[in-house]
């Protein structure tokens, strides 16, 4: 987390909302997190082994965090909501929740009430404007990013009425324990919530244990009992789900088993079911919006008229999410003709794994595309992030990623990254606060981050 040096000048020279923030993300050189102000908000709270979390990431995983922030328009963040708005509209039909959850594992036909926590609509920034390239259901990193966004320090005049007030930040963690409490509301009516258990195979070794750490810290601040645990741990009693001694009300579900088939979390599925403990996010959530088969139904036109979707959300859809099909081997000879254009991705896939730019493909594994459940989707190049370390000027591709509940966009966060797909991996990537300038460098109304749920008009 170096400390990076700006280029005001070619910063003030910018007109108009868009070419502020296009120069910002390109001179601007950025943001510095301010350490002492990072190392105070992880490490609040902690105690034991979790005391010095700050050391910890620095040490384990030091490309978590960029040491910059990412500019996006007014006019960019309110489109993207607009894209989300057109999908939630459309995953709400009967029509496309018979055709999504034909497809999916019967667990995903149990509806038990909650919407599922921290949905992520990621996008790259086209040149046609913001573009949906995919859903997951479990998208890590939003109290990271919360943390981060409260360590911003400006380094230049251009960036000092951007960041965000303390206070906001704060008051985004609040959200996020509304958001648990809905959830178990939508499942268990007026009955009070007691414990939380925070679940994911081996969560010690998972790259975003830290974050864990942090929503423990949140559940207990609020009163809650909170625990970290792998499914082996866990045990079903008297119909009721337990760790230890202690029974659990709702699993915080981090597994990237989205149907829960592996053996290992057969009490964990057998719980979910039985309605021994309320589960989130659950299967039918990633059925109805994290499978990539989804984006196929949500670019076909022809399909949506069908579903006598309103035509100005066609239009949203088809010009918001790049064009996708399915990976058929009747199609597959014209696909690999067409394939520099396009990416591939497996149905169930997350966080860019198996996943593969056409311009890179090889016969290999082209092979075993045609036999997996891929989707092809028109391939969109992501924008980018420039930065200069040890006196080298660099530019690094970003992604914008928007925290989601129940419809509504909470955190805008970016992920800066070399290589196909993103990744914690590049020196000077990782998680970035974004910011929304105005015209004249100023956001509207009080100088408040998107990365604090802030709507920019």
């Amino acid at each position: 987390m170096n400390r990076f040096i700006t280029q005001p000048s070619t910063i003030h020279s910018a007109t108009g909302t868009e070419d502020l923030a296009t120069a910002l993300n390109r001179d601007c050189l950025c943001v510095t997190v301010n350490r002492d102000t990072l190392r105070q908000g992880l490490d609040a709270d902690g105690a034991g082994a979790d005391a010095d979390l700050y050391d910890e990431i620095l040490a384990n995983r030091p490309n978590l965090f960029s040491a910059m922030a990412v500019f996006v328009t007014p006019e960019q963040a309110e489109r993207m909501r607009e894209i989300i708005r057109a999908v939630e509209a459309v995953v709400a039909l009967p029509a496309y929740r018979e055709e999504a959850l034909a497809e999916a594992p019967e667990i995903a036909r149990f509806d038990p009430g909650p919407r599922g926590v921290f949905m992520g609509y990621d996008f790259h920034l086209g040149a046609a404007g913001p573009q949906l390239i995919e859903i997951n259901t479990n998208a890590g990193g939003a109290l990271l990013n919360t943390a981060l966004a409260r360590a911003q320090a400006a380094c230049c005049e251009a960036m000092k009425p951007l960041i965000p007030e303390p206070t906001p930040v704060a008051t985004l963690e609040d959200i996020f324990h509304q958001m648990f409490l809905r959830e178990w509301h939508r499942q268990r009516g007026a009955q009070p919530l007691a414990s939380i258990a925070i679940v994911d195979d081996a969560p010690r070794e998972q790259y975003l244990y830290p974050e864990f750490l942090l929503f423990e810290r949140l559940f207990r601040r609020h009163g809650l009992k909170a625990v970290i645990a792998d499914p082996s741990e866990l045990m079903l009693c008297h119909d009721k789900l337990w760790h230890e001694n202690q029974r659990i009300d709702l699993v915080y579900n981090r597994l990237t088993d989205f149907a829960l088939e592996e053996p290992r979390h057969a009490v964990l599925r057998q719980a979910y079911l039985e309605g021994g403990v309320v589960l989130t996010p659950h299967p039918r959530a990633h059925a109805l919006y994290a499978d990539k088969r989804n984006l196929v139904a949500l670019t076909d036109g022809a399909r949506l008229r069908a579903w006598r979707v309103p035509e100005p959300v066609i239009h949203t859809l088809l010009t918001g999410i790049p064009r996708t099909v399915p990976v058929t081997r009747a199609g597959a000879e014209l696909l690999w003709a067409q394939r520099r254009a396009l990416f591939f991705k497996p149905a169930a896939g997350y966080g860019g794994r198996a996943a593969y730019r056409g311009d890179k493909l090889t016969k290999r594994v082209w092979d075993e595309i045609i036999t997996g459940h891929y989707v092809a989707q028109e391939r969109i190049a992501p924008s980018e992030r420039r930065l200069r370390q040890d006196g080298v000027e660099t530019a690094l591709k970003l992604d914008i990623r928007n925290y989601v509940y129940d419809g509504e966009v909470q955190l805008l966060a970016a992920r800066l990254y070399q290589g196909q797909t993103t990744n914690f991996r590049t020196q000077g990537g990782g998680f970035a606060p974004v910011f929304c300038p105005s015209p004249d460098g100023h956001p509207p109304g009080n100088p408040i981050a998107c990365s604090t749920g802030t709507v920019c008009r």
